[in-house]
Parts: structure tokens; C-alpha cells; sequence
């Protein structure tokens, strides 16, 4: 987890009151009688889920509702309450669905604030015991259908409610009932204690309180004994659970004479349950025995010693009260809870959290009650448990994993005895070395760790200590536990252990003040800034290193621990927390911890190496910045400590990381010094030249970055006539590592290969070229390099490119914008198209910025420019969202640099640039390109933008013409809602609607072979004309003689195309034309080339799409016929010339009605 989730809105009221009322008056007006119909049950259930959500809005502030709840809850138990009366006295039906929807609303209550609160409000009349039973007891699927288990919930809880009411059940007992009303309320429960769901915990609950009552107690010996037969089946592990529960609730509450009574068989229940295989692998039971244990063995422990034992302590450090304990040292504690403290070690090692807490507080508890001599032999032995797993261990990390069980149980006894103040000054040494110990338990398994349960429970224990202990007793370990608090809370892996320390912390400088600047150390490492795991490794570790009672310790542990954490993203932070520690001291500091990371080579862990690079790598970067002779001869050792990986892990196969930042460490150390070395192949090359071979494309940036540092500071011309011999035939991972190469060289300093390298590339991605790469990823890295080549050059742009090779550069880019490659992948020519968008704003800008020391219109020649800015645009009104968001912000920047009113750019300014930031640069650019429906009632704007018309319109019919209908909608609407509102011919300054339709047939007829084209063509059409946002154009000269070019297009070789999807579009643009008068009589005869076509569901199609014409447009003449013999006449099954018949007769109909 690298950051901390967001905070919860916090509230300061019950803002949503009313709403809340409202929604739940809603649902307490229904009928409870009628079931409702399978419309209403919908609008139903969304209140009471806008209930629950409410709710759970304010699950974190529960407390805000507490002087609204009886006010809540009262009416929708009374609305219960009032439907069970009359069912009990009227037998009138129930609404299943409308009294689950109650039910949940009960317990929506429940959840939200617990059932000792919400029960409260439950009505509570000992006349209700009746009603409540005998709705509970109904054998209909109003309370017994699985989906009623919240109606059961409510129902058991309401009637555990009532049963406390000291008040004789005898008197609901009819004489001529076959079973008391004990019996009968007995039974129920124990039928629901075998359910799976929540109605089991209710049940449990009535029958603790059923069993407490004097006038039932003598039920109770019969249930224990239905108990042992139902366990000792082992066949239902929820009915175990169940009378588990049942035991658990009635001991805890019972008196210890009632208790003792039944001890021996509920010893017996305990054993018969560790014996049964099946429902002891249950946690569950497991649980419950655990607490059904303990709550005996404390009835067999007087409860006078705890509270002659008890002390209170102040704020200031104080004690108040307290006894002595010597009367009670002579107490014997009985065989019994011997035996039950025995299991309970035993739980507290058991698999399950829950179990172990259950466990330690049970522990606790115990020997909060036995004398101190006892409790401190408890003590003892919770200690012990630390052991267990400890002796065969050289260290902590040397651990097996199920020692976190023991550890986690153990920890966790120790913090709840410390909070009972049961810890005493002489087991506080024992007891804090193996605290120290578990907060930094942290075992590797496999791809991961365990022990954050140990690490978060060694932290409550401190916690514990600060509330418990005296100031006099915690002084010897205050220096040592604030250190290791401060480690905690700042490099700890998880969030939660983070902040948990840092309230141990928090506490023990508010009640002990004993460690060093606690407040100010505080302040640094309070609960919101260790929450974010970079800002408490980076941030908060140096700030707290200004003190030298904690640097030490903050480096010590990251040179043992987090440097060589098994998490990668560990090391890293570990590495920048080490650099900002040691720029505190640098020269002092930087030493000892290259020595130190150099140590950590000698390991044959990746882990570790990779840990030492990264810390080396940061170390020289602060080293960088000075420039005395010391940190220069420290950055040449960090340098030397290269040769210190072990030549094993940089060829082992997993070694992507360990070479990225041995490529890191090379890029950041590396001089003229180094160079200067008398090796003629020394290691730091080897490292390189594997890094650039390696199919990671990640070590493939990283050996980039090391070969960019090393043209800086040496001529690579040689090497870089090497690579582009092996460019050309090298397998597609070395093509892309080379590409990736030959954009970052410093040509500036060493120009000699620049023209090669140039014309590599663009050989490389022009696909005329017989050397053109294969590869999509390398082609997409050649056309990002081509760009980083002329940003690179910049200022001496005019020295080392011509004006023709710059135009050779931005024609290629230009080209590539045409490239939709696909393969399995998809339309991965998309990596192409973005790269060259990109790469055409950087050069334009880098240019423009420079055209006082350059030609500009030679290096960027203004109609090239204005013709890639169209084609552009036309990227960002196609399909894909990912390309369109990359043309906006690429728009934007161009934009930007428009609206910066340089002078002498003013022929490459954008056209329309006005009306582009009026559309794209508002507030709701930050909803993006990426969002259709945001972005293409915006951009059809532009079609009024004469230069970039034609490219725009190639965009906007491929969209229209898609088949995302995420696309495809808002590309038709927004270009019909804006034929609409053009004017009919052409004004001055204005598009037109009659130069619309120009343009979109002519983009056909120059592309009459091209499907790609001609179809979104004729879709755009199709959208046009069936919103009649065409129909204007009949009644200009010109306009009419386009729509019947537009005919004469779709009609020509009809019989001859073989693309269905084409003519289909044909068929329906001249179907649609017959709702154009002035075209209808030339429309008419070409109906036979689609009714009577040759392909079968060509016909069908025809003849539907011309009758759902017919239905929705207003024709002069009478369509009865026409429908009537479109429906009779079946299209696809009739032979050709019957079909030409009908398509005869059709027309022949049409030309006599029109």
C-alpha cells in the first residue's frame, strides 16, 4: 500500500435528516397486507437502499444519530408491531416483500449502531410477548423463506427484549396447549441456531436470556444435554457455533452459583469440541470455545481481588489506590483454571487472529483476578511463548512463518496484561527486549511477508506500557523504545503499523515525557504524516535525523532492513531516505554508508545487491552537487563499487532490476576521471552493452540514460556506427533498445554521426523503404527518438541539420500519421500515430522558438505546417480515446504558444486559434478529448476553419461511420444538430450546408475503390438524410443537382458490388431520398436494383427499410398498397424474378400515386 486511502468525510450533524425521514415515511405508508407488483417492488427497494446508504455515510460517525434514533427507530418497530397484532388477532395476510423491506431497514439499524443500543427502542410490553411469538412461530414464507432471515433477526431480537421483563411466563400458558409458552419460545430458537445467518446470533441471544430467568432455568440442564448429543454428532459445524454462542452469552452473565452448577458439562462440551476433527478446524468454534472457556474460569476466581488489586493512574505519572496483596498470596488457585490458562496458551498460538484475541483477553482477565504471584507466572509464561520459535533461530528473519501466530498471540497477551497494569518492574526488561523484537517481526514467504499482525500488536503493547506503567520504571528504556517507535512509524511497510507507532509514541511523550525532543519529533511524525509511505521515508526520516539521539538508529535500520527489503518500491524509498539523512552531514556520513552498502555485495541476494545500487545511486547524486575533493573522490568510489557485483546476478535471468540501477549508478557517477581509466573493456562497458541486448524495455531506458551520460563526456562516433550496423539486423528487442539509444546522444557536443543517425531512423520508418522496421514497438521508438535528435540540437540546429533534412524529418512524421497497422493486439498503428503527433508539436515548437537564429519557413515551411496541423485534428475526431486526448494536448500547447503573441510567428499561428480557445481552453478542458460526448459538439466547430476542412471531415465520417456506439452517437448528433443550423449557400465568412454535401461527395468520388472511405461517406449520408437535416438543399439549383449526383453515385453498378455493407448504404440513401419531393420521381425507379437484388437479405433489408420510410414520413399519395405488399411478399425466400415482379409492381404503384 503506497499511500494511505482518502479520509472519510467527516460531518458535525445529521445533515440528511429530512431526506432520511422522508425515505423511510415512504416505506412505512406501504400496505403491509397487499404483496405490491413487480413494477413497484423496484421503486420499493431503491428507498430502502437510499436508506442504507445514508446510513453508511455516516457508519464512521455513528454517534451523530444517537438523539435521533428513538425518534428512527420507534415507529418502524411500532409499524412491525402493529402488522403482528393483526395478524395475531385478524389473521390477515403479509406482504412478504414489503416486510423483508421493513425488516432490513431494522436491521440497516443494527449494523449501523449495534443491537444493545438499537434494541432499546424495540416496543417492550409484556403483552407483546404473544404477538411477537406467534408471528416468529408461523409456518407460512413470511418469516420461514431464506430471504426473510432479517424479518427472523428482528423478530428473536425483539422477543429477547421482552423475556427480561421480570414478569411470570406461566401466564401466557393456555390449559388446553400442548407446550408452555417457555417450550414453545425454546423451540423456535433452537431451530434458527443451525442457520447460517444472523438469525443464529438472535437466537443465541434469547435463549442466553431465556435460560437466565428463574421460571426457566430448569430448561437449561436439557439444552446442555442436547448440546453434547448435537456436538458429539459433528455434523452441523453452524449448530455447533450456535449453542457455543448460547453457553458463551449465559456464562457471561449468569451468577457464579449458576455457573458452578453446570461447570462440569460445559468442561465436557469444551473437550467433546477439541476432540471433534470437523468443527475444530472451524474458527468460529474455535473462538467461541476460547471465550466460553475463560468466562467459566473466571466464575472460579473470586472477583474481590480484582478490584483490591486495581490501581488508577494519572495523567502526571501518579498512582491512586491499590492494596496489598498479601492475605490473597496464600490463595490456591483451583485445577480448573489451571487447566482452562493451559488452553488458552494454547489458543493464543492458534492459526486465526481472532481466536488469539479471544485468547490474550481471556488471559488478561484471569490474571487481573489471581494474586500478583499467580499473575506474574502467567506473565512468565506468555513470555515463554517468544521462545518457542526463537532458539533455533540465528535471527528474527531466520524465523519459520507459522512463528507469526505465536509471536502475534504472545504480543498480544502482553499488551492487554500491560493494560491491566499486570506487568511488574522486574519482567519489564524481559518484556521490552522481546517487544523491540516484534516490532520489526517481518518474515519472508514467498513473494511476500508476514508479521504486520506482530508488528501492529508490538505497538499497542507500547501503547499499553505508556497508560500503565510508572515514569520511574520506563525511564531505563526510554532512549532505546523512542528510537525504535521513530523507525517504526517512519520505515514501516504498511500504513497502519505507521500510524500505530507513531500513537505509541504520541502517548508515551504525553504521559511519560521522557524522550528526547518528543515534541518536536512528535510534530514531524504525526498520524497524517507518516500516513503516506513516500512522505514518511522521504520527509519525515530526515527531519527527524536532525536529532542525533535518533540518526543512528534511522540508518542502521536502513542499511539491515529496508535497503534490503524483499519490495522493490521499499529499496527504493529506503535509498532516497538514506541520501536526504546523509545530506545532513554529507562528508562525515557519505563515507560510512558507502562502506556499509559496499558490504552488502558480498551477498548473493538481488535484493540486497539491488538495495546497495540504489543507495549508491542517490548517494552520488548528492554528491554531484558539491564540488570539494572529497565528495569527488567519494562519487569515484561509488563509481569503483561497480565492479563489486558479482558478475553472477548480472547474468542470472532475473536481473532486470540490479541492472537498472547498476545503468542508474553508472549514469550518475561516471566522469572524466573514470574514462580515463587504463582497462580497455572495463566493467562499467560490459554492464552497458549487456543492459542494451536485454529484452526489458525497462533496462533498455535505463542503459539509454548511461549511454546518454557517456556521450557527454567522450566521442561515441564509433559506437554509434556500430549500433546502426547492427540496428539494421538485429532482433526486434535490440532494434527497439538501439532506437531508444541513438534519440538521447549529446549531437551538440559530437556531431560527426549526427547525419547517419538521422538517416537511419527515417529509413527505419518510411514504408517505402526496403530497410523499414517490422517491429511496431521499435518503429514507435525511432519515431520518439527523431524528435529527441532536433530538441537535442537546438541551438545549433542551423549548424547540423539542413532545411531539407528538417523537412525529410517532418514529412516522414507526417506520413506516419497514416499508419493503422493491426494485429491481435488491435489498432496498435495507434503507438505510431500518437508518437507523430507528439513529435510534430515538439518540433514545431522547438523550431518557432528558435526562428530568430534559423529559417523558419525553410526549417518549418508554413503550408507543410498548416497541412500536418489538419491531419492532425483529424486524428483528434476519430475513434480511439487515447489518440484524441493526445491531439488535445498537443491543440493546447500549440494554443498556448500562439496566444503568446511572439512576434514573427504570425503565419504559423493556428487557424482559427480564436475560436479553437474559445471551444478547447475553457474550465472544461480538464474533461478532455478523450470524453465524445464533451468533445464533438466542440469540434465540428472547426469545419467553418477552411484550411483544416477537409482533413476534419475524413475524421468526423470515420466516426460517424464507426461501430462504438460510444463514438458513433455524439459524431452523428453533434454533425447533424450542426447541418442544421448552417446556412443553406455559401455567405462570405461562412460554411454552408450546400458546401457541406459538396464536400462529402466529392471525398467519395475521388475515392470510389476505397471502401475505407466511401462507406463512412454514405453513412454520414444515411445520418444526414434521416434527420432531414438534407432536405434543405432541393430547393437551390445547385443543391438539387448535388442530391441527384449523390443518386447517381449510390445507383451506379449496384449489381456489381460485392462489399453487402455498401450496398446496404446505397440501398438506404436512395430509399431515404424518396422523403425529398423534388428528387422522389427519380428515386423511384431505382427501388428494382434493391428489391430485386441478387443477394436475398439485400431484398429484406430493402423492403423493410422502405416500409419504416413509408410509416414515418408524409407522402402526397395513398402507401397502404405499397405496405401491404412489402409485408405479404416474403423477400428472402422468393426467387429472383418473382422478386423483380414484386419490385416492378411496387413501382409501378409509387410512379401512378406520385
Amino acid at each position: 500500500m503506497e499511500d494511505a486511502a482518502p479520509e472519510a468525510k467527516q460531518f458535525a450533524a445529521f445533515e440528511r435528516r429530512n431526506e432520511f425521514i422522508d425515505l423511510q415515511n415512504a416505506i412505512l405508508s406501504k400496505d403491509l397486507t397487499v404483496e405490491p407488483e413487480y413494477d413497484e417492488r423496484g421503486s420499493e427497494w431503491i428507498k430502502v437502499e437510499g436508506l442504507a446508504a445514508i446510513l453508511s455515510e455516516y457508519q464512521e460517525q455513528a454517534y451523530l444519530l444517537d438523539p435521533h434514533l428513538e425518534a428512527l427507530v420507534t415507529p418502524v418497530m411500532g409499524r412491525l408491531r402493529e402488522h403482528a397484532y393483526l395478524r395475531h388477532t385478524q389473521h390477515v395476510q403479509s406482504s412478504t416483500f414489503r416486510l423483508r423491506a421493513l425488516a432490513v431497514v431494522i436491521y440497516n439499524y443494527v449494523k449501523f449502531r449495534g443491537h444493545k443500543t438499537i434494541a432499546r427502542f424495540f416496543p417492550h410490553e409484556v403483552a407483546d410477548l404473544t404477538i411477537a411469538v406467534t408471528f416468529m412461530n408461523s409456518t407460512d414464507d413470511v418469516t420461514n423463506g431464506l430471504s426473510q432471515w432479517s424479518l427472523r433477526y428482528a423478530l428473536l431480537l425483539w422477543i429477547s427484549l421482552i423475556i427480561r421483563i421480570p414478569f411470570d411466563l406461566s401466564q401466557f400458558d393456555e390449559d388446553d396447549a400442548k407446550e408452555s409458552i417457555a417450550e414453545v419460545i425454546e423451540s423456535l430458537a433452537r431451530r434458527q441456531l443451525s442457520r447460517a445467518g444472523l438469525e443464529r446470533e438472535s437466537a443465541a441471544e434469547l435463549l442466553a436470556r431465556l435460560y437466565m430467568r428463574k421460571d426457566a432455568a430448569a430448561r437449561l440442564p436439557g439444552f446442555i444435554a442436547w448440546s453434547c448429543e448435537s456436538i458429539k454428532e459433528q455434523s452441523d459445524v453452524f449448530a455447533a457455533i450456535g449453542i457455543l454462542q448460547v453457553l458463551c452469552l449465559y456464562v457471561k452473565s449468569s451468577s457464579s452459583d449458576d455457573a458452578a452448577r453446570i461447570m462440569t458439562a460445559l468442561l465436557a462440551i469444551a473437550k467433546e469440541v477439541k476432540h471433534g476433527g470437523v468443527l475444530y478446524s472451524n474458527t468460529l468454534v474455535r473462538k467461541f470455545r476460547t471465550k466460553l472457556l475463560y468466562r467459566m474460569a473466571l466464575h472460579l476466581v473470586p472477583p474481590s481481588v480484582s478490584s483490591s488489586r486495581r490501581q488508577r493512574r494519572t495523567l502526571v505519572g501518579s498512582f491512586v489506590g491499590g492494596q496489598d496483596f498479601a492475605d490473597s498470596e496464600d490463595e490456591d488457585v483451583s485445577e480448573e483454571v489451571e487447566v482452562v490458562l493451559e488452553q488458552l496458551f494454547e489458543a493464543l498460538q492458534d492459526k486465526d487472529t481472532v481466536v488469539r484475541w479471544s485468547a490474550a483477553k481471556g488471559v488478561a482477565r484471569l490474571a487481573e483476578r489471581l494474586p500478583p504471584s499467580f499473575s506474574n507466572q502467567i506473565l512468565e509464561s506468555v513470555l515463554g511463548l517468544f521462545e518457542i520459535h526463537s532458539m533455533a533461530a540465528a535471527s528474527l528473519y531466520d524465523m519459520p512463518a507459522i512463528a507469526e501466530a505465536t509471536w502475534h498471540g504472545a504480543t498480544l497477551a502482553c499488551a492487554e496484561m500491560a493494560r491491566r497494569e499486570l506487568v511488574p518492574q522486574d519482567h519489564l526488561s524481559q518484556l521490552m527486549s522481546w517487544l523491540y523484537k516484534a516490532l520489526f517481526f517481518d518474515i519472508r514467504k514467498g513473494a511476500h511477508s508476514v508479521g504486520s499482525n506482530v508488528r501492529d500488536a508490538a505497538a499497542y503493547a507500547i501503547w499499553s506500557l505508556a497508560r500503565a506503567q510508572n515514569t520511574s520504571d520506563l525511564a531505563p528504556y526510554a532512549d532505546k523504545l523512542a528510537q525504535n517507535l521513530v523507525v517504526v512509524a517512519s520505515y514501516d511497510r504498511e500504513v497502519h503499523i505507521r500510524r500505530a507507532a507513531s500513537a505509541a509514541f504520541q502517548e508515551h511523550v504525553g504521559r511519560m515525557s521522557l524522550f528526547p525532543h518528543g515534541i518536536d519529533v512528535l510534530r514531524k511524525t504525526d498520524f497524517y504524516a507518516v500516513s503516506v509511505r513516500r512522505n514518511a521515508f522521504v520527509i519525515v526520516a530526515p527531519q527527524v535525523s536532525e536529532h542525533p539521539e535518533y540518526r543512528n538508529a534511522l540508518l542502521d535500520h536502513i542499511m539491515n532492513v529496508s535497503i534490503r527489503h524483499w519490495d522493490a518500491s521499499i529499496r527504493e524509498s529506503a535509498a532516497q531516505s538514506l541520501c536526504g539523512i546523509c545530506q545532513l552531514n554529507l562528508l562525515e556520513l557519505g563515507p560510512q554508508c558507502i562502506n556499509r552498502l559496499n558490504s552488502l555485495f558480498e551477498s548473493v541476494d538481488n535484493s540486497d545487491v539491488h538495495g546497495a545500487l540504489l543507495g549508491l545511486t542517490d548517494l552520488a547524486k548528492a554528491f554531484n552537487e558539491a564540488t570539494d575533493a572529497k565528495s569527488l573522490q567519494c562519487r569515484g568510489k561509488i563509481f569503483a563499487s561497480l565492479e563489486l557485483v558479482p558478475p553472477a546476478i548480472l547474468n542470472s535471468p532475473r536481473n532486470e532490476l540490479v541492472m537498472v540501477a547498476a545503468c542508474h549508478l553508472i549514469a550518475t557517477s561516471i566522469s572524466h576521471e573514470e574514462l580515463a581509466g587504463k582497462a580497455t573493456s572495463p566493467h562499467w562497458r560490459k554492464v552497458i552493452d549487456l543492459s542494451l541486448r536485454h529484452r526489458s524495455s525497462v533496462v533498455q531506458e535505463a542503459a539509454a540514460e548511461a549511454m546518454k551520460a557517456l556521450s557527454r563526456l567522450e566521442d561515441c562516433s564509433t559506437q554509434i556506427q556500430q549500433l546502426i550496423a547492427e540496428f539494421i539486423k538485429g532482433a526486434p528487442h535490440i532494434q527497439q533498445s538501439l532506437c531508444r539509444v541513438l534519440g538521447v546522444f549529446d549531437y551538440r557536443t559530437y556531431p560527426q554521426s549526427l547525419r547517419s543517425v538521422i538517416d537511419c531512423l527515417l529509413q527505419s520508418i518510411d514504408s517505402k523503404s526496403s530497410t523499414r522496421l517490422q517491429n511496431v514497438e521499435a518503429r514507435r521508438l525511432a519515431h520518439r527518438s527523431i524528435p529527441q535528435i532536433v530538441e537535442n540540437v537546438l541551438p545549433r540546429v542551423s549548424e547540423l541539420i539542413t532545411p531539407q533534412d528538417m523537412c525529410d524529418i517532418i514529412e516522414s512524421l507526417d506520413n506516419s500519421l497514416d499508419d493503422y497497422t493491426t494485429d491481435e493486439r488491435g489498432d496498435v498503428g495507434s503507438w505510431i500515430r500518437m508518437a507523430s503527433i507528439e513529435g510534430l508539436t515538439s518540433i514545431s515548437l522547438n523550431l518557432l522558438s528558435q526562428r530568430q537564429a534559423i529559417d523558419a519557413a525553410g526549417y518549418l515551411p508554413i503550408e507543410k505546417f498548416h497541412h500536418f496541423i489538419g491531419r492532425i485534428l483529424r486524428q483528434g475526431v476519430e475513434r480511439l480515446d487515447n489518440v484524441r486526448q493526445v491531439v488535445g494536448d498537443c491543440l493546447l500547447r500549440l494554443l498556448a504558444f500562439s496566444t503568446a503573441h511572439i512576434s514573427g510567428v504570425e503565419q504559423w499561428r493556428l487557424k482559427g486559434e480564436d475560436l479553437m480557445r474559445k471551444l478547447f481552453s475553457s474550465d472544461d478542458e480538464r474533461v478532455g478529448w478523450a470524453n465524445s460526448d464533451w468533445l464533438f459538439p466542440r469540434v465540428v466547430e472547426l469545419l467553418g476553419v477552411q484550411q483544416y476542412r477537409k482533413q476534419l471531415l475524413l475524421g468526423l465520417i470515420s466516426s460517424v461511420g464507426t461501430k462504438t456506439s460510444s463514438i458513433q452517437r455524439p459524431a452523428s448528433a453533434s454533425l447533424v444538430t450542426y447541418a442544421q443550423n448552417l446556412p443553406l449557400s455559401r455567405t462570405e465568412i461562412a460554411y454552408s450546408l450546400s458546401e457541406l454535401s459538396v464536400d462529402l461527395l466529392g471525398l467519395a468520388q475521388c475515392n470510389l475503390s476505397s471502401n475505407t472511405v466511401v462507406l463512412p461517406v454514405l453513412q454520414t449520408y444515411n445520418v444526414l438524410l434521416e434527420a432531414d437535416a438534407l432536405g434543405r438543399l432541393a430547393t437551390l439549383p445547385e443543391g438539387l443537382q448535388n442530391l441527384k449526383s449523390l443518386l447517381s453515385l449510390v445507383s451506379r453498378g449496384v449489381q456489381r458490388l460485392k462489399n453487402v455493407q455498401r450496398i446496404y448504404e446505397s440501398m438506404k440513401i436512395t430509399i431515404n431520398l424518396l422523403g425529398v419531393p423534388e428528387i422522389t420521381d427519380d428515386s423511384i425507379p431505382r427501388l428494382v436494383e434493391y428489391l430485386g437484388h441478387l443477394f436475398p437479405r439485400v431484398r429484406a433489408a430493402a423492403a423493410e427499410h422502405l416500409y419504416m420510410v413509408l410509416q414515418t414520413k408524409d407522402f402526397d399519395w395513398q402507401t397502404d398498397e405499397i405496405e401491404e405488399l412489402l409485408l405479404e411478399t416474403e423477400w428472402p425466400n422468393i426467387d429472383l424474378d418473382e422478386a423483380k415482379a414484386k419490385a416492378s409492381d411496387i413501382v409501378k404503384i409509387m410512379k401512378t400515386g406520385s
